[in-house]
């Protein structure tokens, strides 16, 4: 019996009381005058608290400023961005982020680069002195445990590999209960049986603790295999040209990405990518992927 579930679906649209993350009429031009360059076009997006959304598209259509965006690393030109029911610069809020190189310090044992955020956000940090070899040294390791990496606590950053440092990365993001995850390329340097165990891994852990995610990618599998909803947005300046739920049951497994629906959602979402980039490139020839903007 085939478990996969009719794709391509249009997303719900989430209650206001729902939402996690909301772009309204939302810009961004980088630099003035006549060197500026418009990244993303207005746009309009919402996330419901606890989604899992994959951003794809070419290099260079803006997904990683919306990334930017939610995270406070980059204002909007217009509209604005609502993130928990306020302005993303009225407060902090509590995000877990990861990115395609896990940036460990290398003079740091994995548990003491883990537990680096409880030393930072609040309230963790006011009781790090106190917790630090008790409970939030079991719940570092408890985290390791969940990606694999039981006994590898005291370990340094290089004596792992990539696939395991990307493990350790992820137990950073999630170690402060963050409400939201930002996910920029996270396995975009790792072999394919890597990255594959690791979208299981990520795929369980999203299920335990059910933060709103944010992915950032250009592997159409990957926003498959992950994502609840996928958006597809054009080349710069980005804008979303498709919206679509993906409703393949969970758990999913690497099986399931070589069923006949799973295949066909990839097919779409790839023959959206191309035709909208040949419209484009119709349109300006001497266009070109902005780098830093993708």
């Amino acid at each position: 019996m085939n478990s996969m579930q009719i794709v391509g679906e249009p997303a719900a649209a989430p209650t206001k009381a729902q939402t996690a993350i909301e772009l309204s009429a939302t810009s961004v031009t980088f630099g003035r005058g006549p060197t500026a360059t418009p990244a993303l076009a207005e746009t309009n997006l919402s996330i419901p608290d606890g989604e899992f959304l994959a951003l794809v598209g070419p290099s260079g259509c803006g997904k990683s400023t919306i990334l930017r965006l939610v995270s406070g690393l980059v204002r909007p030109t217009s509209g604005v961005v609502v993130v928990g029911g306020r302005e993303v610069a009225a407060r902090a809020l509590r995000v877990g982020m990861a990115f395609q190189n896990p940036t460990m310090l290398p003079w740091l044992t994995i548990e003491q680069n883990i537990m680096l955020p409880l030393k930072i956000v609040e309230p963790f940090r006011s009781q790090f002195k106190k917790q630090r070899k008790l409970a939030f040294r079991d719940k570092a390791h408890a985290l390791l445990a969940q990606v694999g990496l039981k006994g590898f606590a005291n370990k340094f950053p290089w004596q792992l590999s990539g696939g395991m440092l990307q493990r350790a990365n992820l137990c950073r993001a999630l170690i402060h209960e963050p409400r939201m995850l930002l996910l920029d390329e996270p396995f975009g340097a790792l072999d394919q049986f890597t990255k594959e165990e690791l979208w299981t891994i990520l795929q369980n852990l999203w299920l335990a603790h059910k933060p709103t995610v944010l992915l950032v990618t250009h592997d159409l599998r990957e926003a498959a295999f992950l994502a609840s909803r996928i958006c597809v947005m054009s080349p710069r300046p980005g804008r979303v040209i498709d919206d679509s739920a993906v409703t393949f049951a969970r758990p999913r497994t690497i099986k399931m990405t070589f069923e006949p629906e799973f295949v066909a959602l990839n097919q779409r979402l790839r023959d959206l990518i191309v035709d909208i980039r040949g419209v484009e490139s119709s349109d300006d020839p001497s266009d070109a992927s902005l780098e830093g903007t993708s």
